[in-house]
């Protein structure tokens, strides 16, 4: 089977939930961006940035782990019920701790006054590390539709649940004062009802795998255990200071703003605009939810074309991600209407962030090289570098230049990241890269951004016409060098 084809067929598939799906979701930062202050948004930003942490410490690289001995199992089953097993078993302590010791946990968030927002976010941190072994193995099943199903229902209630609580609700109250919904709706809960309806949503997709995770024989091997957590250690390593290279900005920001610049609302405008880049972030997803799979099934094969293939799919992968950029930065003026304008200040981070997001997209997708050699703490080392840079970027800029800091700091960590990953992958699992071309790709697109700032005064159709010319030249160049290679991938028929 050509296994670009199978690539590409199951990415498209499982873009209608991460693309198509986290699309829909978005919507909700132009919802709520309507509907809260930004000081208010800003609660939002900062509580996801723990919650970012904290299902990367309850996972602790457990999904990847799966992924490398069930592809070598003959008993997928027992690798199944063994990492089931054990997320739960450790989501069951970290719900006990929060519950026990929520209040005190809540103060030293600077949420002393809510702390059910905390509980109500633990719980849903909880329901989504349970389900993530089931999540994986339907991708390792190649059953993307099931997937893709699931995470839409979750993706749909959530943003159903947002629509009831804070906008139906309200509206219901206003004309009947005296109904049901006033005895169980209270107005002061706020943000807090964005967390309710996570939460929610996140029960129904525990229920709706409950089939995947009743139809194995419940049975945990702790020799197993012990070797899956050798290897996923390493990757919850990578897990963690990855989410403090992406997430420790929105926790850091209320301390290293001072008061007086009322750092919630610098932090409600910096996240607003931090999700803009949300395109390359689902396009980085559903790549990934079909490239892990991929990949672990030909790891077994000495095949010789296996680099190569990794190679090209690379190459197209950074075609898709300059696009992604050039589209979102071209059209800037039309994206922006997408928020309310207090939140506008924050478009000059757009371009700095995508950008820094295709970097880690193509670190990720160069990683492969430590998974597939059982090198996994190169993969931790790189990850640590970006997290001891972007923690002393972040104390450096932040309190010099605020958001704009952060923004940079990921840019520059990300960079680096990539960068290492490259020369220590080639050392060890030597891929052919084309860095000719990629180079031509990246120079070709910040040249055509270039351009289109000096476009920017002018009215807005002749801007959008000359800013469309510029995304047509950007696609020759690519028709023009890979017009040959494209065609004959359609045509092959075994990889």
């Amino acid at each position: 089977m050509n296994p670009f084809r199978k690539l590409l067929g199951d990415t498209a598939i499982y873009g209608i939930s991460s693309i198509v799906g986290r699309f829909l979701n978005w919507w909700l930062v132009p919802y709520h961006a309507g509907i809260f202050r930004p000081e208010e948004y800003g609660v939002v930003s900062n509580l996801y940035g723990y919650v970012a942490f904290a299902i990367i410490l309850l996972t602790y690289g457990m999904e990847t782990g799966y992924f490398r001995f069930a592809s070598q199992s003959d008993d997928r089953e027992k690798v199944f019920s063994t990492s089931v097993i054990s997320l739960f078993t450790t989501t069951l302590l970290f719900l006990s701790v929060m519950f026990l010791f929520k209040k005190e946990i809540a103060t030293a968030m600077q949420y002393g006054d809510h702390p059910e927002f905390v509980w109500w976010l633990a719980v849903t941190v909880g329901l989504d590390a349970v389900t993530s072994i089931p999540f994986a193995q339907l991708r390792l099943q190649s059953r993307p539709v099931k997937f893709a199903v699931v995470k839409l229902i979750n993706i749909a209630l959530n943003i159903g649940l947002n629509l009831f609580f804070l906008s139906l609700c309200p509206l219901i109250i206003q004309y009947y004062p005296e109904g049901i919904i006033s005895r169980v709706y209270d107005p002061s809960v706020g943000v807090g009802y964005v967390f309710i309806a996570n939460l929610l949503a996140s029960l129904s997709t525990l229920l709706l795998l409950m089939p995947e995770i009743l139809s194995v024989r419940l049975e945990f091997d702790s020799s197993l255990f012990r070797k899956m957590m050798g290897y996923s250690f390493p990757i919850l390593v990578i897990g963690l200071a990855g989410m403090v290279n992406q997430n420790i900005d929105k926790i850091l920001i209320p301390f290293l703003i001072p008061a007086e610049q009322d750092p919630m609302f610098q932090l409600g405008i910096y996240g607003a605009n931090y999700k803009l880049g949300v395109l390359m972030n689902m396009f980085i997803q559903a790549f990934r939810y079909a490239f892990e799979p991929f990949f672990f099934s030909r790891s077994s094969s000495e095949d010789t074309e296996n680099p190569k293939i990794y190679a090209i799919v690379m190459k197209y992968f950074i075609i898709f991600g300059l696009l992604i950029f050039l589209g979102m930065t071209l059209y800037i003026d039309i994206v922006k209407l997408l928020i309310p304008p207090e939140y506008h200040p924050g478009l000059k981070v757009v371009p700095i962030i995508l950008m820094a997001d295709l970097f880690f997209g193509i670190f990720f997708s160069a990683s492969i090289w430590y998974k597939l050699k059982d090198r996994t703490w190169y993969g931790a080392y790189i990850a640590l570098t970006g997290a001891v840079i972007t923690i002393l970027l972040n104390f450096l800029l932040i309190p010099l230049i605020g958001y704009m800091g952060s923004a940079i700091t990921v840019f520059i960590c990300f960079f680096i990241m990539m960068v290492i990953n490259y020369f220590w992958g080639q050392k060890y699992y030597p891929i052919p890269y084309d860095l000719k071309r990629i180079g031509i790709y990246f120079a070709a697109a910040i040249l055509m951004y270039i351009l289109s700032r000096f476009s920017a005064p002018l009215f807005p159709a002749l801007k959008y016409f000359l800013n469309s010319l510029l995304l047509l030249a950007f696609l020759g160049i690519i028709s023009g060098l890979e017009k040959k290679e494209l065609l004959s991938i359609l045509k092959k028929k075994k990889g």
